[in-house]
Formats: structure tokens, sequence, C-alpha cells
């Protein structure tokens, strides 16, 4: 996943693709894995309702091309994304 890079395809259990736009990327030193959290495209154009974040862990490939995404499998990386998110979206709030 290249650095910029607002998008991200997806595809499900039956094989459809999803465009899914990144909320925000972070790297954790604790699990050594990088994560991307990310929602459906044009999900945040309708104010009242709410967007379903989704969170997974992020390989890179060993040439540095496309990585792929991996299920989150702890507790604890859950607890720390959530942290993280919340985070995220105080510092959103802020901004404005």
């Amino acid at each position: 996943m290249e650095n910029g890079e607002k998008h991200i395809t997806v595809v499900d259990e039956n094989g459809n693709e999803q465009l899914y736009e990144i909320l925000f990327t972070f790297d954790s030193d604790e699990f050594n894995k990088s994560y991307v959290l990310y929602f459906p495209v044009g999900a945040d154009e309708d104010e009242n309702e709410e967007i379903e974040i989704q969170a997974s862990a992020y390989v890179q490939n060993e040439e540095g091309a496309e990585g792929s995404l991996q299920p989150i499998e702890t507790d604890e990386e859950w607890d720390m994304i959530e942290e993280m998110l919340n985070t995220f979206l105080e510092e959103e709030e802020t901004a404005e």
C-alpha cells in the first residue's frame, strides 16, 4: 500500500469486489504489524447513517508491490485498534 493511496479493493467471501476508502493506516511495534482502517466508498455522504469502519492487518509483499489484508485475530489487537480509532476521531473533531 503506497502512501497517499486513498482506496483499496476488497474481495469478499463471495468473490465480489468492493471499493473502500482508507480512513488511516498505522504500524504497531507491539504486534509487529501494519493496520489499515477503511470504510465503503460513498458511505460518508449520508450524514445520518453510521459508517461501518473495517480494520485489517496489512502485510506488504516482499517486492514492495501490493500486499494482502489479514483478519485481526486477538482481542488485544482489537482493543489497540479501537484506541487508535478513538484517538484519530478525537483529533478529527478538534481539527474542525
